[in-house]
């Protein structure tokens, strides 16, 4: 009789117990849909894993991002046990997510939590260049990235400012040394992903690039 209670009292603490996860579970992911850093917090201090994964396998900073509950990210980005370097399915990082939207703080604050400016593959840099963040793109390369950083199909930097982003962005970039010659899997250079983008305006930048980067001949 005895250990039959005592099966019972267990019982009921772990049906509680999951009874409260569930319920904080909930809790979290509504928080951070509705961009409330408040209760965020107060599951935190309550001991709810800040690393906990939605129903669709998202990180809930990643969630935070994508849905611009920017309050929520900084929450979770201040928390010290959340992982800054979690990844989505497509291999994207917090820091690039942020770097894309033009959240230059939140770069700021990531960057702080040493969040892998030059991780392998696509970059951060990558996607503030695409976007045209100049800003963003400024405070990277301060942070040492890779100029030249080649995704895994060799696509650079400035291979997507030309296509994507903005003519200053494409000037950033070769003012900072970006090389402009170099070639993607495909074989095309920054020129031509500028003319497939019809940035007229890039493609004259970089071609003035090219064309002052090769030695004079001799007179």
């Amino acid at each position: 009789m005895r250990n039959y209670l005592k099966y019972l009292v267990h019982l009921l603490l772990v049906i509680g117990v999951f009874s409260a996860h569930a319920g904080s579970y909930d809790d979290f992911f509504v928080a951070i849909k509705r961009d409330n850093p408040a209760a965020i917090v107060s599951l935190l201090q309550r001991g709810f894993d800040p690393n906990t994964l939605d129903p669709a396998g998202r990180h809930g900073l990643v969630v935070a991002l994508q849905g611009d509950a920017l309050h929520a990210a900084v929450a979770l980005i201040d928390w010290p046990k959340t992982n800054v370097e979690t990844r989505t399915p497509k291999d994207e990082s917090p820091l690039m997510l942020a770097a894309l939207k033009g959240h230059k703080e939140l770069v700021r604050k990531l960057i702080a939590r040493d969040a892998d400016v030059n991780k392998p593959g696509w970059t951060p840099l990558h996607y503030a260049a695409t976007s045209g963040e100049l800003e963003i793109m400024a405070l990277l390369l301060e942070e040492h990235a890779f100029i030249d950083a080649q995704s895994p199909n060799k696509t650079t930097p400035l291979m997507m400012a030309a296509h994507y982003g903005t003519p200053e962005a494409v000037k950033l970039l070769l003012q900072e040394g970006a090389d402009p010659t170099m070639r993607n899997e495909l074989g095309m250079t920054a020129v031509d992903f500028a003319l497939r983008g019809n940035r007229k305006d890039s493609a004259e930048l970089i071609a003035a690039a090219i064309r002052k980067s090769k030695p004079r001949g001799k007179w």
